[in-house]
């Protein structure tokens, strides 16, 4: 690479269900992870190969949906160039024969000044070998995706062990359980809110995830580490302008950013909001001050899992105050790594997170400023030998409540009181 990052890309041939970049075990011939007393070793089913200097573009993007409202799957392409053939899965010279195969895991780190930075760890979906007429030598295309894809293609009926009045961080991991899904690659919160009887409904399993996030209005997630990740509501509105905040600004005041998508529309307003639970009835919410000023804009959610009918208006109430109003939105900002002298830009790009706190400044030709306050919630890598451009998906809060001491979330007769 060309700038002061270091790309590694690993692929682990083998059916370990731990992840390379989640503690990388020994891996001979390997810079970073081949050193004695520092990597340590695997189980005997890992078969891990530093692919880092055949790769050359990664495009990998993902994250929360805004429109849609909800978290996606990380997906995209890594693209392996195969002068040697090795990638070829009838080349029987190839030290790759025989392991070619869907579903092997993957993991995209960044190092920069010595420290390593998880980007990505998921799965290889399929080999798309390429070899054009105007080339010397063929490619590959690693389709990859994060274990949101699996879980999209498990499914399940009744949850075993599933009882009413469970917390929704336990029912998530019940139904994790099912899959076996490693607990080592888990990050789940207790939950504030509690569930109802399992409705024994054929159904995919990351669907009956998302049932209980709604019902919790938290967050479940992959993160870059192939970690299940799922925040309570406490924990997503404690996050609303938490320290530090990462300052972005095009004037030369802050770290510098290379592009930015603004909007200005009804697109992200609810202000009627219909939720029903199994068995129970729909339960409305509506606030008549934005209805009256942008017409409604109405969500429906059924067979949910909550347990009553009152906790099912409460979080349509909540879900609703979240979204009432709306105001210009910075949708995303873009980072160029190959900035000469940009070292605090570096840092930040690689250690945003979903739900850090950042504050954008946009001068405007004319001097006029925009300055919002928003939270990472979305990432887009394209990464080159000679590039490295990410750009961040940004958001209001998607779960509004008091911060006490916060200052952005923490305003008297403007921060709502979560329920």
């Amino acid at each position: 690479m060309s700038y002061p990052i270091t790309i590694t890309v690993l692929v682990d041939f083998g059916n370990s269900p731990t992840f390379p970049v989640a503690g990388t075990p020994f891996t001979l011939n390997n810079a970073t992870y081949g050193k004695l007393n520092t990597g340590f070793l695997g189980s005997g089913s890992s078969n891990i190969v530093d692919v880092s200097s055949q790769v050359a573009k990664i495009q990998i993007a993902g994250g929360y949906n805004l429109l849609q409202d909800q978290f996606q799957i990380n997906q995209g392409t890594i693209r392996i160039y195969d002068p040697n053939g090795w990638w070829n899965p009838q080349n029987t010279s190839s030290p790759y024969y025989g392991y070619l195969i869907p579903n092997r895991k993957i993991s995209f780190t960044a190092t920069y000044l010595s420290v390593n930075y998880p980007q990505f760890a998921g799965y290889i979906n399929s080999y798309n070998y390429t070899f054009p007429t105007t080339m010397s030598v063929g490619y590959v295309d690693l389709m990859v995706s994060d274990a949101f894809r699996l879980l999209n293609m498990a499914s399940i009926s009744t949850v075993t062990g599933a009882a009413s009045s469970q917390t929704t961080g336990a029912r998530i991991n019940q139904i994790l359980d099912m899959l076996q899904f490693p607990t080592s690659l888990r990050n789940i919160d207790t939950g504030d809110q509690l569930v109802g009887n399992d409705p024994g409904t054929s159904r995919l399993a990351l669907q009956a995830i998302k049932n209980v996030e709604w019902v919790e209005q938290g967050a479940f997630y992959i993160d870059a580490n192939g970690y299940a990740t799922f925040k309570s509501r406490s924990n997503v509105i404690k996050t609303n302008g938490s320290a530090p905040i990462t300052n972005f600004s095009n004037d030369g005041s802050a770290i510098y950013y290379s592009g930015i998508t603004f909007a200005h529309d009804d697109k992200l307003i609810v202000n009627n909001a219909v939720f029903t639970n199994t068995g129970g009835t729909a339960q409305t919410y509506t606030d008549a001050v934005s209805t009256a000023t942008y017409f409604p804009h109405t969500v429906t959610a059924s067979s949910l899992v909550g347990i009553n009918d009152a906790q099912a208006l409460a979080t349509a109430k909540l879900y609703v105050q979240t979204r009432a109003d709306t105001t210009i939105r910075i949708d995303n900002i873009t980072q160029d790594l190959t900035t000469p002298n940009y070292g605090d830009g570096i840092l930040a790009a690689l250690t945003l997170d979903y739900f850090n706190t950042v504050k954008i400044r946009n001068v405007q030709s004319n001097g006029s400023t925009i300055t919002k306050t928003l939270q990472v919630m979305g990432s887009n890598y394209t990464v080159t030998p000679n590039t490295y451009d990410i750009t961040f998906t940004t958001s209001e809060p998607i779960v509004d409540g008091f911060v006490l001491n916060s200052i952005t979330s923490g305003i008297l007769d403007t921060s709502i009181l979560a329920g």
